[in-house]
């Protein structure tokens, strides 16, 4: 009786899909299609307007001559520093704007999400439409309304507008319908906690990730904003940078001299210069963002 042995076969490594392989070149593909445009702008920075248009380096490296502190301060010193005054209107308008949308965002959502009352559910598709309008439809029946009520040419003709978020609203009342459950609210309830007490000590604590988005979102939005303030603001004085810096595009664009050289530099510097604030706010806040916080439930 003879016995059979069968033999194992070898082990061998898989080779990995080609379509992994086509989805990584896809992705390094769309990385350096934005890390290009930005490396750029960090380079040009560094050089002067001789360098900025007739660099022998090349537009994607360093000049031998690194210009990047004396750019700076052309920057803040140009035509009585008019830049540091864009940048304190742009952290005035995004800081005012962001904040207010963030409260009413708050407020409103937890509102739709938590209490049932008339029009409850016509109400919120209203707010799920305009959602689908574009900023840019609103901004002129936004100047005819702030127009009658004389208010162009001011600070809250830039505020008042971006204090409304219908997505922000829209986000809060998702959040708030799943990180808050009706039986955590009801015990509270049954502790002896108000309505007011029960949002502020049992919910906003667990709505922090949700608020911390919006926040960005407003901020980062009022903070890009070019034609509302365009349309709104007629005062040098009041433009946001990125107003002011539209501005300065067009004068360099109307002059040929070494003047428009200059203040091209000067554009490039501040379009960097401008970004900063939205990546340090980015890098602060996303502690935040780290999951489920579940601190109000063990009030």
């Amino acid at each position: 009786m003879t016995t059979a042995t069968i033999a194992a076969p070898a082990l061998s490594r898989k080779p990995r899909p080609r379509r992994n392989t086509l989805a990584h070149l896809f992705l390094a593909v769309l990385v350096l299609y934005f890390l290009v445009p930005i490396w750029w702008l960090i380079v040009a920075s560094t050089k002067d307007a001789h360098g900025l248009f007739s660099g022998s380096a090349g537009a994607l490296w360093f000049d031998n001559n690194v210009n990047l502190m004396q750019n700076l301060q052309d920057l803040f010193t140009y035509n009585g520093g008019e830049y540091l005054r864009w940048l304190g209107n742009s952290a005035l308008y995004a800081l005012t704007g962001g904040l207010g949308a963030t409260v009413i965002s708050v407020l409103a959502g937890y509102g739709f999400a938590k209490y049932r009352f008339r029009g409850r559910n016509f109400t919120f598709a209203l707010l799920l439409g305009s959602v689908m309008v574009p900023l840019t439809a609103l901004v002129i029946p936004t100047f005819i309304l702030l127009s009658n009520l004389k208010l162009t040419d001011t600070v809250w003709a830039v505020i008042l507008p971006s204090l409304l978020s219908p997505f922000g609203v829209y986000l809060m009342r998702v959040y708030v319908a799943e990180a808050v459950p009706d039986e955590l609210l009801d015990a509270a309830r049954m502790d002896g906690a108000g309505e007011y007490r029960a949002f502020v000590q049992v919910s906003l604590p667990l709505l922090r990730p949700a608020a911390v988005t919006v926040l960005l979102l407003s901020v980062v939005g009022t903070w890009n904003n070019y034609f509302l303030p365009l349309a709104m603001l007629s005062t040098s004085k009041l433009y946001p940078l990125t107003v002011g810096i539209g501005l300065w595009e067009q004068l360099a664009s109307s002059n040929n001299g070494n003047g428009a050289h200059s203040l091209w530099s000067l554009i490039i510097i501040g379009s960097l210069v401008s970004v900063i604030p939205l990546v340090a706010a980015f890098l602060m806040l996303q502690k935040y963002w780290q999951g489920g916080l579940s601190l109000g439930s063990l009030k």
